[in-house]
C-alpha cells in the first residue's frame, strides 16, 4: 500500500507540473501576445443597439462598432470573434476575462475609469432626453425630477437620469425602451443623439421628439481590464484608432452609419 500511495502522489505531482506548463503556454501574461498567439481577439457587444451594433435584415451582425472592431483586429494582425450579450452583463464579463475588449459605444466616465482602462476616444455624441412629442413638461435635465425613465441600469444614461431625480426602469435593450415610451409607461428616456436619429429614420411616424440635448458631447472609447497584462494591448488599440482616424476610415464609417462624422470632436 505504501508503494501505491507514493506512486499516486508522484503521478499527481507530475500532472500538476504538466498542467502548470500548459497554462504558461496559453497565457503569456501579456494579453496582446495571447491574442496574437490565439489568432483572434474576443470582442463583446450588445448586437441590439442600432446603428452602433445590430443585426440587419439577413441577421448579419453589422454597425459602426462592428466595423471599427474589425478594422482594429486587422491592424493587430488577427481575426475578430464577436460575443453578444445584454449590456448589464458585458462589463462584468470584461472584468472576468471572458472578453478581451468591449466595443459598444461605451462612454468614458470617472466611475468606470476606476475599474477599466480606456482607449483614446473614437466617437463623440451628445445625450438626448427623448419624450413623446406631446410632452411639454420636460424642457431641461432638471425637469427629470420626479419623472420616470427607462434604460439599461448600469448605463451612463441611467446614472444621469437618476442624478437629476428620475426613477429609472431597467430594460434589456433599446427596443424595450422605446416600447415603454410609446406606450406611455415612462415619461422619457435618455440615449445617444445618434440613436434617436437612427430610430426616426426607421420609424418616421414615431410620435417622439428630443426634448433636451446636452451641450457637451460624451467621449466614446474602448474599455479593457486594468493592469500590466493589458498595457501593450491598450497601446496597440490606440495606435490602430489613430491610424484609422488619420486615414479617414473612422470618418467614412461614421458617415455610413450615422449620416455625419461623429469620429471627431465638433467645434
Amino acid at each position: 500500500m505504501k508503494i501505491t500511495k507514493i506512486a499516486a502522489l508522484a503521478l499527481c505531482i507530475v500532472m500538476l507540473l504538466a498542467l502548470a506548463g500548459c497554462s504558461g503556454q496559453e497565457e503569456s501574461g501579456d494579453l496582446l501576445e495571447t491574442i496574437q498567439e490565439r489568432g483572434y481577439i474576443i470582442v463583446a457587444m450588445e448586437g441590439t443597439w442600432s446603428p452602433w451594433t445590430y443585426h440587419d435584415e439577413d441577421d448579419n451582425l453589422v454597425g459602426y462598432d462592428v466595423e471599427v472592431a474589425t478594422a482594429i483586429a486587422e491592424k493587430l494582425g488577427v481575426e475578430v470573434q464577436f460575443v453578444e450579450g445584454e449590456w448589464d452583463g458585458l462589463l462584468a464579463g470584461l472584468s472576468d476575462g471572458r472578453y478581451d475588449i468591449l466595443v459598444n459605444g461605451v462612454d468614458i466616465d470617472e466611475e468606470r475609469q476606476l475599474t477599466y482602462d480606456f482607449s483614446i476616444p473614437y466617437a463623440y455624441n451628445r445625450t438626448a432626453v427623448i419624450t413623446l412629442d406631446t410632452n411639454d413638461e420636460i424642457q431641461s435635465l432638471e425637469d427629470l425630477a420626479g419623472k420616470t425613465t427607462a434604460n439599461t441600469i448600469s448605463s451612463t444614461y441611467a446614472k444621469l437620469a437618476e442624478s437629476y431625480g428620475a426613477t429609472v426602469t431597467g430594460v434589456d435593450d433599446l427596443n424595450q425602451t422605446f416600447q415603454l415610451l410609446l406606450n406611455g409607461r415612462i415619461d422619457a428616456t435618455l440615449n445617444s443623439e445618434m440613436t434617436y436619429y437612427d430610430y426616426m429614420e426607421a420609424h418616421p411616424d414615431a410620435a417622439i421628439k428630443i426634448a433636451v440635448l446636452t451641450e457637451d458631447a460624451n467621449q466614446t472609447a474602448i474599455p479593457m481590464r486594468k493592469g500590466e497584462e493589458t498595457a501593450s494591448l491598450l497601446a496597440a488599440v490606440n495606435q490602430a484608432l489613430t491610424e484609422l482616424s488619420e486615414d479617414g476610415t473612422l470618418t467614412e464609417l461614421s458617415i455610413k452609419y450615422f449620416g455625419r462624422d461623429i469620429s471627431q470632436m465638433s467645434d
